[in-house]
């Protein structure tokens, strides 16, 4: 009874100490506005995404900002519109700038709030030079190299897009059909042949963290830099991997809003690291001064480069599909008994009308490729 009565105690003490935090930070209803992109000086689209800061108790994963009027001006009063293109963005086609004008992103919110960016000058991009690939620790590193002769490029950032063909182990060219509400398996035509559009498929990634470099410290203006890395065995490289990769020349202030950035988000986690600190932009509302708004909007120029590799350039790789097959007779109850969760692929025993007497089924993901991704066929890809 002693011990029952001490058990309740210590419950009731230890349930009695557990209280809701609540930060004691002023936070708007609406979030703070959240700016994301940079005004292009290049051949490819300006691009700006604006979405609202979460509180922590907000359910919704991302609060994008819809219905605002955005456009790119220059300090020679030169403007130039971009259009909403849902999900928060807004987009613009190619602008031909001129590198003597400085520029800046105005944006005025539905609530009838305006945002300026800081007029800022227009950088130059060195190109990609090359990206190289490694075996290391079982995976594959991928680097990037350029260079800038004239030395006054220093900092970059990068973005990419994977892209990656998945095929299935077992083509197919049966299905599941029901008669009076029973389940049976039957040809998918009348030629009984493969259905080819559930074969082949494709897999994308796109980098989710801040990628940025500096070659501030060196002599020479030259990157050699680890730009991804691929798992061991990964199915990335089952066929053939892609990978596009995007560069950015940055302002020396743009790299430190996204180095304090990137310490804020990816370094923390004990008290030996860096502590959070405001990250303060170049962008502003006029209407309310005081009032927080993230992001950074530079002037700059996109390169792009593309890379592919198939498991055959690297040796090898171990990746490995690992499916269930069974061979299964065609009737509602041996299907309701064994087929649960698989499909049906291929027939095993057939009459000599050629009906279907037992078949073999696998586990979906190795016969039907668009549980996994699109059968979609990239513009880009080779074959």
């Amino acid at each position: 009874m002693k011990k029952l009565l001490f058990i309740i105690l210590f419950t009731s003490l230890f349930l009695g100490c557990r209280e809701l935090y609540r930060a004691n930070f002023p936070s708007p209803e609406t979030g703070y506005l959240v700016v994301e992109g940079f005004i292009s000086s290049g051949n490819t689209p300006t691009t700006i995404t604006l979405t609202r800061s979460l509180k922590l108790t907000d359910k919704l994963s991302i609060k994008y900002e819809n219905q605002a009027q955005v456009f790119v001006e220059s300090n020679k009063n030169e403007k130039y519109m971009l259009q909403a293109i849902g999900n928060g963005s807004y987009s613009s086609a190619p602008l031909q700038l001129n590198s003597a004008n400085t520029y800046r992103i105005n944006i005025t919110t539905r609530e009838g709030k305006n945002y300026v960016s800081e007029f800022t000058p227009v950088k130059s991009t060195p190109p990609i030079d090359s990206i190289s690939w490694q075996k290391e620790q079982e995976g594959l590193q991928l680097y990037v190299h350029a260079h800038n002769d004239a030395n006054n490029t220093r900092f970059y950032q990068w973005k990419y897009d994977e892209t990656w063909e998945i095929n299935t182990m077992f083509p197919t060219r049966l299905k599941y059909i029901f008669r009076g509400g029973r389940p049976f398996v039957d040809y998918i035509n009348d030629k009984k042949t493969y259905n080819d559009t559930i074969q082949r498929c494709w897999q994308y990634n796109r980098l989710r963290t801040i990628a940025i470099g500096s070659t501030e410290k060196l002599e020479k203006d030259l990157v050699y830099l680890p730009i991804a890395f691929i798992e061991p065995a990964s199915i990335k490289l089952s066929v053939l991997y892609s990978i596009e990769l995007k560069q950015y020349a940055l302002s020396a202030e743009a790299y430190r809003f996204y180095l304090q950035m990137k310490k804020n988000n990816e370094q923390l986690g004990s008290i030996f690291d860096a502590q959070p600190s405001e990250v303060k932009g170049n962008i502003s509302c006029t209407s309310h001064p005081d009032e927080i708004v993230v992001g950074y909007v530079d002037v700059t120029q996109e390169q792009i480069k593309r890379i592919f590799i198939s498991p055959q350039q690297i040796g090898r790789w171990g990746y490995r599909q690992i499916c269930e097959s069974i061979e299964i007779q065609n009737h509602p109850d041996s299907i309701g008994k064994y087929g649960g969760g698989l499909l049906p692929y291929e027939t095993a025993q057939t009459s000599p009308e050629e009906a279907i007497i037992t078949f073999m089924a696998a586990t979906p993901t190795c016969v039907d490729c668009t549980i996994l991704g699109s059968n979609k066929k990239p513009s880009y890809w080779p074959r």
